[in-house]
C-alpha cells in the first residue's frame, strides 16, 4: 500500500505596503500627539485664536488703493498661522521629542524607511492643519464676506505648497536642537519672521517696496501669496511664477538639509 505524498506551500506572508506602515506610525503619532496637552493646544486653538485677535489691527489699516479687504487680509493670515502652528510649530517638537526618547533610532531598524518615518510622523499635524485651514477659510468667507475664490486653483496649489513645505522645515529646524526645549527655542526665530513679515500680520501691499522685495523671499510668503492672489484673482503670470519658483526653492532646501543634517539620535 503506497501513501501519496502530499506538498503544502505555506501561504505567502501578508506584504505591508508603505502606505500601511505610515498610516500605522500615523495611528500611533496621533495618540501620543492627544497626550501632550501643551503642544496639543498650540496645534489645535491658537490658530483659531490669532485670526480673531489680528481683525481690529487690520481694520486700523489703511487699505485704500490696495484693493484689498479686511477679510482677503485675514483669511490667507488665518491659513498661515495654521501652518506655523499646527504644523511648523508642533511637528518641531514631535520630532525632537521622538529623537530624544530614541523612538526614531529604534524604528529605523525595522521595515521603515528614513522618508518614512518623517512622513508617518508628520501625518497627524498636517491633517490638523489642513483642517483647521478649511474651517477657518469658511468660516472667514461666511462671516467676513470674502466671497468665493477668483482663482481656486491658485489657492488650493498654495495650501498644498504650505503643508509640504513646513513638515520638512520643522524636521530641519529639529536637526540642530539638542532637546525638546531647544527646539521650541530654534523653532521661534523662523515663527516670529514668518508671522510679521510674510504678509500675514501686515500685506505686501501696505509695505515699502523694498521691505515687501525681501519678505517676499520668506518661505511663508509664497503661500500666502498664492491663497491671497487666488482669492482676489489678481496675480499676474510673472508673480504666480515667482511664488511658485520661491515655495518649490524652499522646499527643495529643505529636503536637501534634511537628507543631509537631520539627526536620528541624542547629542552625548
Amino acid at each position: 500500500m503506497s501513501a501519496d505524498t502530499v506538498t503544502r506551500t505555506a501561504p505567502p506572508a501578508p506584504t505591508v505596503t508603505a502606505v500601511g506602515r505610515m498610516t500605522s506610525l500615523a495611528r500611533a503619532e496621533l495618540t501620543l500627539l492627544s497626550r501632550s496637552r501643551a503642544t496639543f493646544f498650540a496645534a489645535v486653538f491658537v490658530p483659531l485664536i490669532l485670526p480673531l485677535s489680528l481683525r481690529s489691527t487690520v481694520e486700523d489699516m489703511d487699505l485704500k488703493g490696495s484693493g484689498l479687504s479686511v477679510g482677503s487680509v485675514i483669511l490667507p493670515s488665518a491659513v498661515g498661522f495654521s501652518l506655523l502652528f499646527a504644523v511648523y510649530s508642533s511637528l518641531v517638537s514631535v520630532y525632537a521629542a521622538r529623537r530624544e526618547e530614541l523612538v526614531l533610532k529604534r524604528l529605523r531598524t525595522g521595515e521603515l524607511r528614513d522618508a518614512e518615518i518623517l512622513m508617518g510622523a508628520a501625518v497627524p499635524s498636517v491633517l490638523i492643519g489642513l483642517v483647521q485651514s478649511l474651517v477657518l477659510t469658511f468660516a472667514c468667507a461666511a462671516l467676513m464676506d470674502v466671497g468665493t475664490p477668483e482663482a481656486p486653483l491658485l489657492a488650493v496649489l498654495g495650501l498644498l505648497l504650505g503643508l509640504v513645505m513646513w513638515p520638512a522645515l520643522a524636521a530641519v529646524t529639529a536637526s540642530f536642537s539638542r532637546s525638546v526645549e531647544g527646539a521650541q527655542v530654534a523653532a521661534m526665530p523662523l515663527l516670529l519672521v514668518s508671522m510679521i513679515g510674510s504678509g500675514t500680520v501686515v500685506p505686501f501691499e501696505v509695505m515699502p517696496d523694498r521691505l515687501a522685495a525681501v519678505c517676499e523671499l520668506l518661505p511663508l510668503s509664497p503661500v500666502i501669496t498664492l491663497i491671497r492672489g487666488g482669492w482676489a484673482g489678481n496675480l499676474s503670470a510673472y508673480e504666480t511664477l515667482g511664488a511658485l519658483a520661491t515655495a518649490l526653492a524652499w522646499i527643495v532646501l529643505a529636503v536637501f538639509a534634511v537628507h543631509k543634517w537631520f539627526r536620528w539620535e541624542p547629542r552625548r
